[in-house]
């Protein structure tokens, strides 16, 4: 009993909050879950072989379903991942769509959500998307956004300690950027030995894993699903953290 409990953290609060669409605070965490998931789930529309527009059409009108019909109450952290539970979800909903021969539903009676669209084409077209198969898309977007929102979690705060720079320096370098700069030109533009720059870049190596780890346990109900989930999410980047 106490390991559910260590995991039935943030993300699920959220889904079962916005699973319950009487309750007050159902679109306001239905508006955080999309912000978190929305990615996967235009990759996944994308690689479908719709337009850019009609993923779009397609991403919006998912959620507001989930809103306006409840289709979060079946959501259950006990069963699993949420992430599959999404997917699942989102086949439903497009094979749906499908199956009406309907005009794509843009945003019905509910307020369209302030998505920036135009970079997550972006991000789409940049993480070569189209060499897989919709449900690689959908993984490989949500790998790359967990680590995502734990590097932006790091360098807040390294910058409250006042070290942002040296985030800033360090990141590309830890996230195997082609674009990073090699540790002896770091050096002298942050004039510290490369010896400690590399310690420096071992520790939030390792800092950023542990976030990693963090953001995924939100997402699982047990410690065998976070062993599943973090098999998922390498095997998403090609074997690669």
């Amino acid at each position: 009993m106490a390991d559910r409990r260590r995991f039935a953290t943030t993300r699920w609060s959220l889904v079962l909050a916005a699973g319950r669409p009487e309750q007050p605070e159902a679109a306001r965490a239905l508006e955080e879950l999309c912000a978190q998931y929305w990615h996967p789930v235009y990759a996944y529309a994308r690689r479908r072989g719709n337009s850019a527009e009609d993923a779009r059409d397609l991403t919006q009108g998912f959620f507001a379903d989930m809103l306006e019909k409840g289709s979060l109450v079946r959501a259950d952290p006990q069963r699993g991942r949420f992430r599959t539970f999404l997917l699942a979800a989102m086949k439903n909903h497009v094979a749906g769509q499908w199956r009406r021969g309907q005009a794509l539903k843009r945003g019905g009676g509910f307020e369209l959500l302030q998505l920036d669209f135009d970079s997550g084409e972006i991000s789409y077209q940049a993480t070569s998307a189209n060499e897989l198969s919709p449900e690689a898309a959908y993984d490989r977007r949500w790998a790359l956004d967990i680590l995502d929102q734990a590097l932006k979690e790091l360098r807040d705060e390294y910058r409250q300690t006042g070290n942002e720079d040296v985030f800033d320096a360090l990141a590309p370098s830890v996230a195997a950027d082609p674009g990073a700069l090699p540790y002896a030109d770091l050096a002298k533009q942050l004039e510290r030995s490369q010896g400690a720059l590399r310690t420096a870049a071992s520790r939030l190596r390792a800092r950023w894993r542990e976030r990693v780890v963090r953001l995924v346990t939100e997402t699982v109900d047990t410690p065998a699903d976070l062993e599943d989930e973090l098999r998922a999410l390498i095997d998403a980047l090609d074997g690669s953290l």
